[in-house]
């Protein structure tokens, strides 16, 4: 993956969409992360057997616990990826969203719904 450069004002747009969007702390996304459904949701990539999302959140978890001067262009590439795939997948929201997979893939990418 090529990574991106972005200068302060970039970054601080990117904070301020993800802070907005990332509405779980890293301990509830980690004790989510832990449960058969976070588990059972999401699409794998080559031979993984751990989602895209969970691999996610695991990535977002690192990311909320670092102080903004340590964050990386790679931190800023993925919280950038997080914004797009959060609003992507809100826009589809089903019918019945309550314990369903749109819900419990939206929280492996740190975003409870229910909030």
């Amino acid at each position: 993956m090529a990574t991106i450069t972005v200068d302060d004002k970039e970054k601080k747009d990117i904070r301020a969409k993800f802070e907005a969007l990332v509405n779980m702390t890293p301990k509830q996304i980690e004790s989510w992360l832990k449960t058969d459904e976070s588990k059972a949701v999401g699409q794998k990539k080559g031979d993984s057997t751990e989602s895209i999302g969970h691999q996610s959140g695991e990535k977002i978890i690192h990311i909320l616990q670092k102080k903004v001067s340590e964050l990386d262009s790679t931190d800023y590439e993925h919280m950038q990826k997080v914004v797009s795939y959060i609003k992507r997948h809100s826009a589809q929201k089903p019918a019945h969203p309550e314990e369903s997979n749109w819900a419990y893939s939206l929280k492996n990418w740190g975003h409870d719904p229910t909030k």
